[in-house]
């Protein structure tokens, strides 16, 4: 089929692109500039210039695909409440112009946070905190399989990693103890963050695009609960500097989430679609060092 995909040459968005080609699908990905059109060009896609503010370019997209890939987010953390407004008025375009169509769409949602237990994919989105927004727009999505659009969320962890370019949360803890020399981790560390590789996530994107059913929750984690203390080791191990204890201010808006238990299980999805992770976990790209330096 042909695939529009937002965010199509972002972190994540640029393996789920080789992804869908290499099964035979045709991607038309909504990029925002030259390099980013050369890139998807070179990669086998069609580019689309717009981004989720170009609610045209949105409706552009879904008349030409026979289906939708939602992956673009602002990821500001310094001021998330645009990108969360940014992210809920795209979704409010893809319903209205997919509504009664029949085709697939897969939006890119967050595990929610489970106090006092694994989160699976029964358990509803966190609609509350920092990112509370982004649980409301998955919600959303999911209330689109009642009007004729076969949507599903896959649902990712706060650390979608591959070594040497990206380590979601993790990116900040390296940055911070590139910057003070110091690797650390919030409270007694005992917190764990669940993660998985972006090539397995994309995986999981062109699943659920071929074969989720409407209103489908599938989970992208591969590694259930890394405890944070373990990560900053890590990260201290390979830069060579001590590990300590910090408050989460040390971390500004973004420690609130840090000071947070938030395992995930991936056994539904593992079970339904016959999805296993085969690449490297988080700790061992963390431990095979070749961090990015700083900007």
């Amino acid at each position: 089929m042909r695939v529009f995909v937002t965010g199509a040459s972002g972190s994540i968005g640029s393996v789920v692109v080789p992804e869908l080609i290499a099964a035979g699908h045709e991607v038309l990905g909504l990029v925002r500039s030259d390099s980013a059109a050369t890139a998807l060009s070179a990669a086998g896609g069609t580019p689309l210039r717009g981004d989720l503010t170009d609610h045209d370019s949105l409706r552009t997209g879904v008349t030409r695909a026979d289906g939708v890939i939602n992956l673009a987010f602002g990821n500001d953390w310094s001021d998330l409440e645009p990108c969360i407004d940014e992210e809920a008025r795209a979704v409010e375009t893809f319903a209205a112009a997919l509504a009664g169509t029949g085709k697939p769409f897969v939006h890119a949602g967050l595990t929610p946070m489970m106090p006092g237990h694994t989160s699976t994919e029964e358990d509803p989105d966190t609609t509350d905190g920092p990112v509370g927004g982004r649980g409301l727009n998955s919600r959303q999505v999911l209330t689109l399989a009642d009007q004729g659009v076969r949507s599903s969320v896959v649902r990712l962890p706060r650390s979608v990693h591959q070594r040497g370019s990206q380590y979601g949360f993790c990116s900040v803890l390296i940055a911070a103890a590139q910057k003070t020399g110091v690797s650390a981790y919030v409270g007694d560390g005992t917190q764990r963050w669940p993660a998985v590789h972006r090539a397995d996530a994309a995986r999981l994107f062109r699943i659920a695009l071929e074969d989720a059913e409407p209103g489908t929750v599938l989970h992208a984690v591969a590694d259930e609960g890394d405890p944070m203390r373990s990560l900053a080791e890590a990260i201290g191990g390979v830069l060579a500097v001590p590990v300590e204890s910090t408050s989460p201010d040390s971390f500004g808006v973004i420690g609130r989430l840090f000071a947070l238990d938030m395992p995930s299980s991936s056994a539904l999805t593992r079970k339904r679609f016959s999805w296993e992770p085969t690449h490297p976990s988080l700790m061992a790209d963390l431990a095979a060092g070749d961090y990015p330096a700083l900007g």
